[in-house]
């Protein structure tokens, strides 16, 4: 196996961890940043691929199969509520161990925390270290409750680091109804978010949302720069919010899978972060615990 090229350099390492302890910083977190307590995308897709009978090559594709489920039962709903039961019946993580990604997080003094994951992880490791944090859905589909006071601006939505605010983008396991899970999904999400900001359209991205993602730095855990979600997300948020890229983010990545005999694994990170570089990402290559592990070793807090 290749070992993981680490390109983040130390001056980097300085403005993050300054970033983190000052809250100037907003996290977004992904799917991998649940590794060894949820199921990953794949391997969730390939159980409900075999429970639903999926008779077609890409069983390892989540949307695609659950397009297909909603297809066979003729309700949507029933096939994300079926997801969210087999999510929701996981334990939490350990907060308390040093490098769980959750429990760290909660450590700084950040006013958001944006999410696509449907868990409720990030809020619950925030109420371990004694805050109140605040949680709405972005409402990209008219069944969605629309925060009126979160989109209002008054105080009480505030973020503030003893009472942040936890976005989830693609929904969460409380309502099913919110998740972003089959292929249509995935399209009416785009959709409004193309509209956001045009007259008469339903907002998505509150003021508050609208500060963390254009006047702090995103510190991007658990996505894949090669996954299409990723791309399709960012891409559409560079779009219907053009100062996201005013700062520089940070990308926690896992080293591409390649068939060494044919690539070299460091010629495509370099190509990969050459790609990123317009975004202003840079990238730290390795799993969320092993960049948990070099953050707390570089603050001097490693047990």
């Amino acid at each position: 196996m290749v070992p993981c090229v680490y390109d983040m350099g130390d001056a980097e390492w300085e403005r993050l961890i300054y970033q983190l302890r000052s809250g100037d910083c907003t996290p977004f977190l992904g799917s991998g940043a649940c590794v060894g307590t949820l199921p990953t995308g794949t391997a969730l897709s390939r159980e409900m691929a075999r429970r639903w009978g999926y008779p077609y090559g890409d069983d390892h594709d989540l949307p695609r199969v659950a397009q297909f489920g909603a297809i066979k039962y003729g309700d949507a709903v029933h096939v994300k509520r079926l997801v969210c039961d087999e999510l929701d019946a996981a334990d939490p993580p350990d907060f308390l161990h040093p490098l769980e990604p959750h429990g760290l997080l909660a450590e700084f003094p950040l006013p958001v925390y944006l999410t696509t994951n449907y868990d409720d992880f990030i809020f619950r490791s925030l109420k371990a270290v004694g805050k109140r944090p605040n949680v709405a859905v972005c409402p990209w589909n008219k069944d969605i409750a629309y925060a009126e006071k979160l989109f209002s601006n008054e105080a009480g939505w505030n973020p503030q680091p003893d009472t942040p605010l936890i976005y989830h983008l693609h929904g969460n396991l409380q309502d099913p109804t919110s998740i972003v899970l089959a292929e249509d999904d995935y399209l009416e999400f785009l959709t409004s978010l193309a509209a956001e900001g045009v007259a008469g359209s339903q907002r998505m991205l509150p003021t508050s949302i609208l500060a963390a993602l254009t006047r702090r730095p995103l510190l991007f855990i658990g996505y894949s720069l090669q996954d299409w979600t990723f791309r399709v997300l960012f891409r559409g948020l560079l779009r219907a919010v053009p100062g996201i890229n005013r700062r520089r983010h940070i990308s926690v990545q896992l080293a591409p899978s390649l068939d060494t005999s044919k690539a070299d694994v460091k010629d495509v990170q370099r190509q990969l972060a050459r790609y990123y570089e317009d975004w202003r990402i840079s990238i730290f290559w390795g799993t969320a615990e092993e960049f948990c592990m070099e953050l707390r070793r570089r603050m001097g807090s490693m047990p």
